[in-house]
């Protein structure tokens, strides 16, 4: 299942406590792109936070990573289910 994770800092929570955290975002996704876990991960510009897509096994698996995020408690996270987008299947001929 793929989603796509979009994360904002909230800016009223700025502290050395939150950048601290937000520096240590790339040691959390490295172990996790090597998985298969994160399969991108892009910066928003002109905003403070990220777009990422996920490739996991559930529902459950995502808020647990979601959860051990360094950011998960200075930051508002969007989730959006991702579908792939196949061709129409061509109609049998009868």
């Amino acid at each position: 299942m793929k989603f796509l994770v979009i994360w904002r800092i909230e800016i009223s929570l700025l502290s050395r406590e939150v950048l601290k955290s937000v520096l240590t975002m790339p040691e959390y996704a490295d172990p996790l792109m090597k998985q298969g876990k994160v399969i991108a991960r892009y910066h928003i510009p002109g905003q403070h936070g990220g777009a990422w897509i996920y490739d996991v096994a559930s529902n459950e698996e995502l808020d647990m990573l979601l959860a051990r995020s360094p950011v998960f408690n200075y930051s508002r996270f969007k989730v959006y289910p991702l579908a792939d987008m196949e061709p129409p299947m061509p109609k049998k001929a009868e």
